[in-house]
């Protein structure tokens, strides 16, 4: 009979245990023979397997596998039906070379357009991270094999990631920081998760017992085991008290005699062990369960998912007509990356594919007539005189020319932040020396990131990649040559210039400290709020075709604590082809209540990507929740929307809203209020418990008030802003004795009004 997990702990010595919750080498845990517990094998990445070959020594030496879209590309298709096929075929291949663990998806929010792996990251808004998240999760798992997002949590940068100290509210963290890793965990069920190398508030997360165990478990409902990101471990003592389970890749026993000697001493109580431990074996045994299944594993037919995943995260982000290309048409292709294009990041999640080709060559495959130009190097800034010439004057003989800009490598890649948002120099010279002499001038970016694009205005049309995996080459083509429609969206906004961003003044901090500054006011909330003109905006993506909103209508037009609301719109295509729209819906609070940190625009709370034949209409319905109207409440410790109006506003991006749909929320619940002489009027007048009573207080010495401001010597809008700012105790020196007489009655009114 097979032993349960709870016998095998029994079983287990403490030098055992202690060894359970470290790894054997870089990419596996350990076994105990003698107990029949297997080891388990874990690899990187989020967009494709770098599993290091049978026999190597090298870490890095890694099998050939299929690489798909990077998390940046994978986000914009704006669809987590996407994510989860990626995540399927992520799993079948791993279950194929015996892994049981797939480090991934990577969902921390892309503070700064600098951070250098933002490539792996999905967005800057945490619903969409999350939901995209939630549907990799399901997608690896439903194979048999573990997902483990990472990195858990604030962990947005690199500069100094294994120690710095990300420093921010509480209102920050459970707003903007937390949301998709909750998202990840309550609807993907993920078998394991990863802590991230930083300090949160001054403590690492490693050993951060409100993110491990208050939060993960206690309040999310987590179930599996926790590991450490490679070498991320400060105190493993007080990380195993705090709930990190398994450090990887381990310590070569230095650690493990740490956790034996603290749990003899008396220090580490062998319970909190124990627990570690059988969170580890629940899943070790679970992964050689399912390990027996067979698995399909078809790598050309998951090439040819990877190019329809690139073809479904495409972005046209311009398009003044040059766009999709015509047979017949003299087109020359300019840049390197036309044949060697970036299509992942630099780093751990680097796949070894011999599968990508560049645009030219999908083209030359297709049988299409196009003349091509280097113009400049895909791996460096350098310009070459006599190759920027020749691609400037086959772009002026030709009715189109596309020129492949990008990042090389070196720019973005784990380990080091970006230095600056712009392209190499020798790419934005020649895109615009091109743009000067041909009016069809077309911009194919393959980046990580956003970049600064001086030259957007001057070109007919931008083709936002990002790093689309191995099937670039073919997914340009096609959505160049219109074989496809772009249906992608941009999951970040693109800013005119770095100094437009939202954490300018404090990224990456002073090498200790990140100071997040900028509160929740991240993305689209910091440009909406201050409504800054951006290059393009969060969701925003073109199409060959159009699509029209209308019938917009709710379920009940009033929300309540315990309740929802449906939300329904029909959406048309409008044009001559088919294509996908993504209706997204922001919410947007107009109750006027004061918000401390201040009130954020407007916040994604739901999309839904439609493919849709030429003339073909559909129903969208979006249900949602108080939950969806809420912000966090640092006084309350939890989440809370105050009564009133609010607005549903469905749009094709955060800056195109097609209807404007109102909603009141009624609750009877009220933020914390403390009234005494020197609570100022205007909160009194704003809460509905103490409006009353102060409205009839100033209704009945109006004459009097009116006189203390002066006889209308100043203007009803001044006056109305000091009566907002005057504390209670004012209204003596303006009412005279007979406020103050009444003064005592009305506190104890109030006193007794907030209280019931």
């Amino acid at each position: 009979m097979t032993a349960t997990v709870e016998e095998l702990v029994r079983s287990l010595t403490l030098e055992e245990k202690a060894g359970l919750c470290s790894g054997a080498d870089f990419w596996h845990t350990k076994a105990v023979e003698r107990l029949g517990i297997p080891a388990l094998k874990v690899s990187d990445g989020p967009h494709g397997l770098r599993t290091q070959k049978s026999g190597s020594d090298n870490p890095n030496d890694s099998i050939e596998a299929v690489c798909y879209p990077a998390g940046c590309a994978a986000a914009a298709s704006f669809d987590p039906a996407l994510t989860r096929r990626l995540g399927e075929a992520l799993g079948r291949e791993a279950r194929s070379v015996g892994v049981g663990v797939v480090l991934g998806p990577a969902i921390n929010i892309k503070r700064s357009p600098l951070c250098g792996r933002n490539f792996e990251y999905y967005s800057e808004d945490p619903f969409l991270a999350g939901e995209l998240a939630a549907g990799f999760i399901q997608g690896v798992q439903s194979e048999g094999v573990g997902a483990c997002p990472k990195h858990f949590a604030a962990n947005s940068q690199e500069t100094r990631r294994m120690t710095a100290n990300s420093r921010m509210d509480a209102r920050t963290l459970q707003e903007i920081y937390l949301p998709a890793f909750e998202a990840a965990v309550r609807e993907g069920d993920p078998w394991t998760l990863m802590c991230s190398y930083n300090r949160v508030n001054g403590t690492y997360a490693s050993e951060h017992t409100q993110l491990l165990t208050e939060i993960l478990r206690d309040r999310w409902g987590f179930t599996g085991f926790t590991m450490s990101d490679w070498g991320a471990v400060n105190d493993r003592v007080r990380g195993v008290a705090a709930g990190l389970d398994l450090e990887m890749p381990g310590s070569g026993g230095v650690n493990d005699a740490k956790l034996v000697e603290a749990v003899r001493a008396g220090t580490l109580d062998e319970a909190v062990l124990d627990k570690a431990v059988t969170r580890i074996l629940n899943i070790v045994l679970r992964a050689a369960d399912l390990a027996a299944r067979p698995a399909v594993f078809d790598k050309g037919a998951d090439h040819a998912l990877a190019v329809q995943l690139a073809k479904e995260s495409g972005v046209l982000v311009r398009n003044l007509g040059a766009l999709p290309l015509q047979e017949g048409q003299n087109v020359v292709y300019i840049g390197a990356f036309a044949d060697a294009p970036r299509y992942q990041g630099g780093g751990s999640s680097h796949v070894n594919t011999p599968a990508a080709i560049g645009a030219r060559e999908a083209a030359r495959r297709l049988g299409r007539q196009v003349r091509y130009a280097e113009g400049f190097p895909a791996d460096r800034d350098q310009r070459d005189e006599q190759a920027f010439l020749r691609a400037v004057s086959l772009a002026e003989e030709a009715d189109v020319a596309v020129i492949f800009a990008g990042l090389p490598e070196v720019f973005e890649s784990e380990g080091a932040d970006r230095r600056h948002m712009r392209l190499p120099d020798c790419q934005n010279n020649l895109i615009a020396r091109v743009a000067a002499v041909q009016k069809n001038t077309v911009v194919v970016l393959h980046t990580g990131a956003p970049v600064e694009c001086p030259w957007a205005e001057d070109v007919s049309a931008v083709l936002c990649m990002y790093l689309a995996g191995e099937g670039v080459g073919e997914a340009t083509d096609a959505l160049l040559w219109g074989e496809a429609n772009p249906s992608g969206r941009l999951p970040e906004t693109w800013p005119l210039r770095l100094e437009d961003t939202p954490c300018y003044l404090d990224y990456p901090g002073d090498g200790i400290t990140a100071d997040y500054r900028e509160g929740v006011f991240v993305g689209y909330r910091w440009y909406d709020a201050r409504r800054m003109p951006v290059r393009w905006p969060f969701g925003h993506g073109m199409s060959y075709t159009g699509f029209v909103y209308r019938n917009a209508t709710l379920d009940r037009d009033t929300l309540t604590e315990d309740g929802s609301v449906t939300l329904r719109v029909k959406v048309r295509n409008s044009g001559a082809v088919a294509g996908a729209e993504v209706v997204q819906l922001y919410v947007s609070d107009a109750t006027g209540c004061p918000v401390p940190g201040g009130r954020v625009p407007q916040v994604l709370r739901g999309f839904q990507k439609v493919p849709l034949a030429p003339g073909q209409e559909c129903e969208v319905s979006f249900t949602l929740t108080a939950r969806d109207l809420r912000y966090y409440n640092a006084d309350l410790q939890d989440w809370y929307a105050a009564p009133g109006r609010y607005e549903l506003r469905l749009g094709h991006s955060s800056r195109d809203i097609r209807i404007t749909v109102p909603l009141q929320f009624v609750t009877s619940r009220h933020l914390p209020l403390t009234v005494d002489e020197n609570t100022p009027l205007g909160i009194l007048l704003a809460d509905d418990r103490t409006a009353g009573p102060v409205r009839r207080m100033l209704e009945a010495n109006g004459q009097a008030m009116a006189n203390g401001g002066g006889d209308g010597l100043m203007p009803p809008d001044a006056m109305a802003q000091m009566l907002d700012a005057m504390p209670l105790r004012g209204l003596v020196n303006f009412g005279g004795p007979q406020v103050a007489e009444a003064l005592p009655a009305l506190l104890e009114t109030l006193r007794r009004a907030v209280q019931s």
